[in-house]
């Protein structure tokens, strides 16, 4: 067989011939991965930049070097790897699912629940396998942590905190513009924090939300324009669980990041966090009574997994996984936090 890859069992898999849209430095690093997995073969690249390319190129010496996602699409592939700005992500993935393709794209897969319904239909209608870089859920620290809340070894789970606190904020203008991402750090660093609080539960249905959000230190209702620098919201959810989330840019923070979700259950806890500042190393950590036991300590390479996981199961079938409508879930979540913030605003003015 030609183009295939031979698992440990010996079962043959076709290898995906991929495109990549988008190759700066997470783009990249994903495409990167994915070679090293050796699931895939690395078959184009769409990239504007020629200095991105450049750096691409040394990853990928073979594959084809164009510059728009039109470009792209006239050449014979499986799936596609999507890692652009925020704003293109719904119209460019509906695009390619329409081409035929299977989709692996950045977070967010839109800026608002409607645009990632619109993307789910259009990966149902094409039967094809749909997957976003929630890169999270494959830690080493919250694939345990899953494990344990599943097998109940927690007992019922009654309450989550979630933090994710970077200092410095994106290196990149459109991060700051709302048509273009879609909102601040909520729906940068809060969809993280959203789907391993659901995905850990098994997508328990959010009944109630409140937030309140700031934009430049200040609290309440944000120009047309301005995005949240700060969040804080509390979710209920149907399963009784209360889970709390805050994140932020900019914040003065006293290291790089604060990385933390910590789940409290009936017969004990557990919790992920960072370790020193890092965005990269984690530890995980068991709790019963007063007692604490480090369950996983770093190094862990888990930045790369959601895509070899996308890729995994590409080799196998291209057609819809219908966990994917769970994504949905996620970003009406984050449209909520928003909503709920411009109605505590309109009910409670704030003093300027």
């Amino acid at each position: 067989m030609t183009n295939t890859i031979v698992t440990k069992t010996g079962i043959a898999l076709r290898r995906p011939r991929l495109g990549f849209l988008g190759v700066g430095w997470i783009g990249r690093n994903r495409m990167e991965a994915l070679i090293a997995s050796g699931l895939i073969d690395a078959a184009a690249i769409a990239e504007p930049s020629s200095e991105m390319i450049a750096a691409a190129s040394t990853n990928a010496p073979s594959a084809k070097m164009v510059t728009t996602l039109d470009e792209l699409l006239q050449e014979n592939l499986d799936g596609i790897v999507i890692a652009t700005p925020s704003a293109q992500h719904a119209a460019q993935c509906v695009q390619a699912l329409e081409a035929g393709l299977a989709v692996f794209c950045q977070k967010p897969l839109g800026r608002t629940a409607e645009e990632v319904r619109t993307v789910i239909g259009a990966a149902k209608g094409a039967d094809r396998l749909l997957g976003v870089d929630l890169s999270y859920r494959y830690t080493a620290a919250m694939q345990l942590i899953r494990q344990l809340i599943l097998e109940r070894e927690l007992g019922d789970v009654r309450a989550i905190d979630l933090t994710f606190h970077n200092a410095y904020g994106p290196g990149k203008p459109w991060f700051y513009e709302r048509e273009q991402s879609g909102g601040g750090c909520v729906i940068d660093l809060g969809v993280h924090l959203i789907d391993i609080a659901l995905w850990a539960l098994d997508f328990p249905k959010v009944l109630d939300v409140s937030s309140n959000l700031l934009s430049g230190g200040r609290v309440g209702p944000a120009g047309p324009e301005d995005v949240e620098d700060y969040a804080i919201a509390t979710l209920s959810l149907a399963n009784g669980t209360i889970v709390r989330l805050a994140c932020s840019w900019g914040l003065h923070a006293g290291c790089d990041c604060v990385i933390d979700a910590t789940f409290h259950g009936t017969q004990g806890g557990a919790t992920m966090r960072n370790v020193d500042g890092s965005f990269y190393n984690f530890v995980a950590e068991g709790f019963v009574g007063t007692s604490r036991e480090r369950l996983v300590d770093p190094p862990d390479d888990w930045s790369g997994r959601a895509a070899i996981a996308w890729a995994s199961k590409l080799s196998e079938s291209f057609t819809f996984d219908t966990r994917a409508e769970h994504l949905v879930a996620v970003s009406e979540t984050i449209d909520r936090i928003y909503r709920a913030h411009s109605r505590a605003c309109e009910l409670h003015p704030f003093p300027d």
